[in-house]
């Protein structure tokens, strides 16, 4: 009978905190009227077309041209993959087969707005920012005087 009793209230407890982290959630910041839906990849934070095409034109120095050309890019290939996202017929093979195919369109359109040697930085800046977010710092210290 203790038993019962003591499922009981552990069950009571775990769905009242879950229903309370819920009641606490932030609200979501309100939308701009016309402004496009971002999402959040992967913890990354959210994807912004128009800085991210100002951040690689300012490290590639693009000319202006260039530069006008990639954000369209950028843009499509972010809705796209709202779209695929938001697509719950597909098999999660089938999901990843369409984003890496959005991937080499997106790499095809970029190759034809870069220069070989603006790709292969672009290629080298991607390289860095990917080793950067599985590197766990440096080591821990040994104590000293032990």
């Amino acid at each position: 009978m203790h038993r019962i009793t003591l499922t009981a209230a552990l069950a009571l407890a775990l769905t009242g905190s879950v229903a309370f982290a819920q009641q606490q959630a932030p609200a979501a910041p309100p939308q701009q009227q016309g402004a496009p839906m971002h999402h959040f990849r992967h913890g990354r934070g959210m994807h912004n077309p128009h800085r991210q095409a100002e951040m690689i034109s300012k490290r590639l120095n693009l000319n202006p041209d260039q530069s006008a050309k990639l954000e369209p890019i950028l843009a499509a290939r972010d809705q796209k993959f709202s779209a695929l996202r938001a697509d719950t017929s597909l098999t999660p093979e089938a999901r990843r087969a369409q984003f890496k195919a959005i991937h080499e369109e997106t790499k095809q359109q970029f190759a034809s707005v870069l220069t070989p040697e603006q790709l292969n930085q672009l290629k080298s800046m991607r390289h860095e920012r990917g080793r950067g977010m599985h590197r766990q710092g440096p080591p821990p210290a040994a104590p000293s005087g032990v």
